[in-house]
């Protein structure tokens, strides 16, 4: 589920490079020019009976979906959660989630670990607070469910992200990087690709998973906050890129009007202290992280966006 884009997209494509036969679940089936050899079941993830019908006979549901936008959260993301237990239930499989720093408060920065505690401090935040305790509820029941907790992810295939939506712009020539961080102040990245990896190599030792299982993925940690611009402006081999301020404010001034200014505001304290993750039970379990250099990264993510062409 969100095979289309997104970590959706790598996880599908790193599963498949590992063996697995993907069958995927989108709005309209199938994409146009689609290059892939997944079975494309049309359905929404709102729709449980579609779900359940798509989730038949597999043995893993990649839960990578949520609203457009951030718009309507409350409304529709633990309602897809719901869909996507129900699917489990049905057919025994184990469900992959995504998951996000956006549960943690500041209390439990700057390491993040998996037994860090989850006090939200935002709507956002609490909402996913409660999609993974629908999960871990579950698995009291027999549902299997993994959980990879990732930062800010970035990548070719990127949907919704900072990287795309803020720091630069697709299809479009790097002039300049709009920043939502600030100088000093350390930040977690994830490149999209290794991600997926992460998921398909704990895939590959599936039957060593407890029922329900999380792991925390370090990806490249920005230790002040400009490494990530230094990349930028190395692989458009333009180190005079000027770097523009994220307007905080402008966003807050939106947000009575525009719920999605309201949930991106939410995230500012995100970026106001600095936030790893501890990786050390991935570590242990895999021996080592799925890790592309930094610089390839960014060059590969702004080739796929179309910021570089040639």
């Amino acid at each position: 589920m969100g095979a289309t884009r997104g970590i959706g997209a790598e996880t599908a494509i790193a599963l498949a490079h590992h063996g697995w036969n993907i069958r995927a679940l989108a709005r309209n089936g199938c994409p146009k020019d689609s290059a892939d050899s997944y079975e494309w079941v049309k359905g929404n993830a709102l729709d449980r009976d579609s779900v359940v019908m798509a989730a038949k006979g597999v043995d893993a549901i990649v839960h990578a979906v949520n609203p457009a936008g951030y718009r309507k959260w409350a409304k529709l993301v633990l309602p897809m959660v719901d869909n996507t237990i129900a699917a489990a239930q049905a057919s025994g499989a184990r469900v992959l989630l995504p998951g996000t720093i956006y549960n943690f408060g500041a209390g439990a920065f700057p390491d993040l670990r998996e037994d860090s505690p989850q006090q939200a401090e935002t709507h956002k935040g609490k909402i996913r607070i409660a999609l993974e305790q629908k999960l871990e509820a579950a698995g009291r029941e027999g549902v299997r469910a993994l959980i990879v907790r990732f930062g800010d992810f970035f990548g070719p295939r990127t949907g919704n992200s900072w990287f795309s939506q803020a720091l630069v712009k697709p299809n479009r020539p790097v002039t300049s990087i709009l920043n939502p961080g600030v100088k000093g102040i350390g930040h977690a990245w994830c490149y999209l690709p290794d991600a997926g990896e992460a998921f398909a190599q704990l895939m590959d030792r599936a039957e060593e998973l407890a029922t329900f299982e999380s792991f925390h993925f370090r990806g490249h940690w920005d230790e002040d906050g400009t490494q990530m611009i230094m990349a930028i402006r190395r692989a458009c081999d333009n180190q005079n890129i000027p770097v523009k301020t994220l307007p905080w404010w402008l966003l807050r001034l939106a947000s009575p009007f525009n719920e999605t200014m309201r949930e991106l505001y939410a995230t500012r304290p995100l970026w106001a202290a600095p936030i790893k993750l501890d990786n050390t039970k991935l570590l242990r379990f895999l021996g080592k992280e799925p890790h592309t250099p930094l610089l390839k990264a960014v060059e590969t993510t702004l080739r796929g966006l179309r910021c570089i062409v040639g």
